[in-house]
């Protein structure tokens, strides 16, 4: 969940906010219904009401909801705005929506459950011939030449200053992606397009795709660039790709296990997949890189995973075994007496009493007690 002041950064990103304005200007007419999935602080939907639409209903989980219903009175909208806590997917409303806006991706709109809530949304919630807000996202790729990203993530595992080996850590580290800003000049070879998300069709939140370049510059490669195109409404969009202003989303960067000199004519093949496991996505990577195309001259494969930048103890992947036989521990009894009472209808104030006194080494106060009632009772309740 994001911050207020998250929030704030987000509408403070005028190349961001002037694209979806103007794409709310353009499709939102007086009397539209608009539903805006993931309101935050609700920025959209006040520029709905503003474009004129009769009635708005903005999707938020987290608190930051509060926030946007005040903010929506004391500008005049409290009457048209529906604010709704809870994920999109499990909300219902008495019609549908002319126009859904939202702008729930992360660095890259493979970000959680973006896709899988704007497809839940374009089936349940939207009318026909209603309009979706983005429209379409474009991912972009290329190889390039980062030394000082590179560095930042395996510089203090590769060198540190105890001469201890920290090559499992490297490992590690190694297998993730993250943030990096990244300049025209750095680049490889030229970008490439490796998906298009199409939301008035897109039915999977998976992605793959066998990307293959031929080196375009001589270098050093550190890994692969990642970055797209947002299309909002007809002619309107922004982009993260290097060289355009910068945005709060940036560029991705995917290491490779090593950095590798590149010639003019090399090929470069990565076979890049990306896959929403439960509420986050496994990204793979795997490179292979040619001198001059020639496939017997092997400059190097990697293969590599997010899913090995994760620790795992012996423990807690027999927990996850199909055999295993669990049995609840202390902190599984306490949840199960506290969801027990809450199904019988006793009131937060005796149930954290009964947990006190069946749990005393616990809890420090009855205060402690309730606090641990009453997150369950946040979670689970009506």
């Amino acid at each position: 969940m994001y911050s207020i002041s998250g929030y704030g950064s987000m509408i403070a990103d005028k190349g961001r906010m002037d694209a979806y304005v103007k794409a709310l200007r353009q499709t939102v007419k007086p009397n539209s219904v608009v539903v805006d999935i993931g309101t935050g602080t609700g920025i959209f939907a006040l520029l709905a009401c503003q474009c004129g639409a009769r009635k708005v209903y903005a999707i938020e989980p987290s608190d930051a909801i509060q926030v946007a219903k005040e903010i929506a009175t004391k500008n005049g909208y409290g009457d048209r705005i529906i604010f709704i806590q809870d994920v999109s997917t499990k909300v219902k409303i008495p019609e549908l929506a002319d126009v859904i806006v939202s702008d729930i991706r992360g660095m890259l709109p493979l970000f959680q459950q973006h896709i899988p809530a704007i497809i839940d949304a374009r089936k349940r919630l939207l009318a026909d011939g209603g309009i979706l807000i983005p429209q379409r996202d474009i991912l972009w790729a290329a190889v390039v030449e980062v030394p000082h990203l590179y560095d930042r993530i395996v510089d203090v595992w590769d060198n540190n200053i105890y001469g201890l080996n920290m090559t499992a850590a490297r490992q590690i580290v190694i297998n993730n992606w993250g943030k990096g800003w990244i300049a025209p000049a750095q680049l490889l070879t030229l970008p490439q397009s490796w998906a298009i998300l199409d939301y008035p069709t897109i039915e999977s939140p998976d992605i793959s795709a066998q990307l293959s370049w031929t080196v375009a510059r001589s270098g050093t490669g550190y890994g692969v660039s990642i970055w797209f195109d947002a299309i909002l409404a007809e002619g309107v969009g922004f982009s993260t790709a290097p060289g355009m202003p910068e945005l709060v989303y940036g560029n991705g960067f995917l290491p490779w296990l090593k950095p590798v000199f590149l010639e003019v004519g090399d090929t470069i093949s990565v076979n890049l997949q990306a896959n929403l496991v439960g509420n986050d996505y496994i990204w793979r990577w795997n490179t292979c890189i040619l001198h001059q195309g020639d496939s017997s001259q092997v400059k190097a494969t990697f293969q590599q995973s997010t899913f090995f930048a994760t620790p795992l103890s012996p423990v807690q992947l027999r927990k996850s075994s199909s055999a295993y036989l669990p049995s609840l521990n202390e902190d599984g009894e306490i949840d199960r007496l506290i969801l027990e009472l809450i199904g019988e209808g006793i009131m937060l104030g005796d149930i954290a009493t009964q947990v006190q006194e069946k749990f005393p080494t616990c809890f420090a106060n009855w205060q402690d007690a309730l606090t641990r009632v009453g997150n369950l009772a946040q979670k689970y309740s009506k």
